[in-house]
């Protein structure tokens, strides 16, 4: 019986863990390479390769351009092959200069720096594109439930008590920026890390300017990790005249779309600027492990809240993708501006060794993350 319970334990870790995750993330690498594919057909490349994967070939055809399409045993990660490159990192064979057997016009490094460029950030566009279609499809699907920005209650002792909220306030901006929802109040205090805040509120008729620092606390959200977050001691109205479902075109839709994934993006680099600054801790990193806890609990409520992490990783992907690591795409593209700057390539020695750390880096982000997710495992099971 304990033999079988343990098998049972396991199929169901593996059905509500592993595959949502696998699953997000394959779908995610597939689009980013996609992107990089389709720019690169489109400039004339010749693509090798197609991988979604990594290692032993499970399965394989070839297109009739001679590209190979192929699924690979260990399924976390994918790569695109150009023609001429010595390895999946888009290296050039023969040390920079092709083999006489290979035509430079159908290789990557034979294209002019533009098409370059073009190609290289196609991976991360993709990937917020692929974010931008699920945000808007589920704002298409469902609408969004908004709340007035009038403030129900404020919490005594708080930041906003001290501040001089009053029940009844309708805040109507925040740093000069106008407020159309409580969730839009709700967004900017909670990127807020100790920094003062000004807020205009529509009091009886009349403007009132008011000043507050949310308070910065720390929260244990399970298998999400733990996350510091502003917290000024505002609850939005009860009154159900202040909140409503709002359907949209897909004029609107799109437009919540962008706001959504422009949400992430500006959310991500207020937390890196914080680590930097010494307002923010790395607790809230997470690797493949903290990941595929956080799809199976998604899945576990719902296919839509996995589609939206799905939207989140893919946006989050983009903009790793995009760091000025030699190795990554933001790399690729720091030698391009380096090469536009100087009016020639970088020597082959220093790409080399630009490389060669990105490679350390990677390594080190990866022992990292997944050594923060293992020691959180263990804590939250104590």
């Amino acid at each position: 019986m304990a033999l079988t319970s343990a098998v049972s334990d396991l199929l169901a870790w593996f059905g509500w863990y592993v595959i949502p995750f696998l699953a997000i993330l394959s779908a995610i690498v597939f689009f980013h390479e996609l992107g990089h594919y389709l720019v690169a057909r489109r400039c004339g490349v010749k693509i090798d390769a197609f991988s979604i994967g990594f290692g032993p070939e499970l399965a394989a055809r070839v297109d009739s351009h001679g590209t190979r399409w192929r699924i690979a045993a260990l399924p976390l990660g994918g790569y695109v092959k150009f023609h001429g490159d010595a390895n999946v990192a888009s290296v050039e064979a023969g040390g920079g200069t092709a083999a006489s057997s290979v035509d430079r016009s159908l290789t990557l490094a034979g294209q002019s720096l533009r098409n370059r460029a073009a190609i290289v950030v196609a991976g991360p566009v993709a990937n917020f594109i692929l974010a931008f279609v699920i945000f808007t499809g589920m704002f298409m699907a469902f609408g969004r439930v908004e709340h007035e920005a009038r403030i129900g209650r404020v919490e005594a002792n708080s930041p906003a008590a001290a501040a001089g909220f009053q029940p009844g306030d309708l805040v109507k901006s925040i740093d000069g920026q106008p407020i159309n929802s409580f969730e839009g109040l709700q967004e900017s205090t909670l990127m807020s890390t100790g920094l003062p805040m000004s807020f205009v509120v529509d009091r009886n008729g009349r403007d009132v300017s008011l000043m507050a620092t949310p308070k910065v606390t720390v929260v244990d959200q399970g298998v999400f990790g733990k996350r510091r977050m502003g917290h000024l001691g505002l609850a939005s109205s009860a009154d159900p005249k202040d909140s409503k479902i709002e359907r949209c075109g897909v004029a609107v839709c799109a437009a919540w779309g962008i706001g959504q994934e422009w949400f992430i993006v500006k959310a991500t680099a207020a937390y890196v600027v914080g680590i930097f600054a010494g307002r923010e801790s790395t607790d809230q990193v997470s690797g493949l492990i903290g990941a595929a806890q956080m799809a199976g609990e998604m899945a576990k409520i719902s296919m839509w809240e996995l589609f939206s992490l799905a939207a989140w990783f893919s946006v989050s992907v983009g903009l790793m993708n995009l760091l000025p690591i030699p190795l990554l795409d933001g790399g690729h593209l720091v030698f391009y501006a380096c090469e536009a700057a100087l009016g020639r390539p970088l020597s082959e020695r220093m790409q080399e060794i630009g490389l060669r750390i990105g490679i350390a880096l990677v390594a080190l982000l990866v022992i990292f993350t997944t050594s923060h997710d293992i020691l959180r495992l263990v804590s939250n099971g104590n």
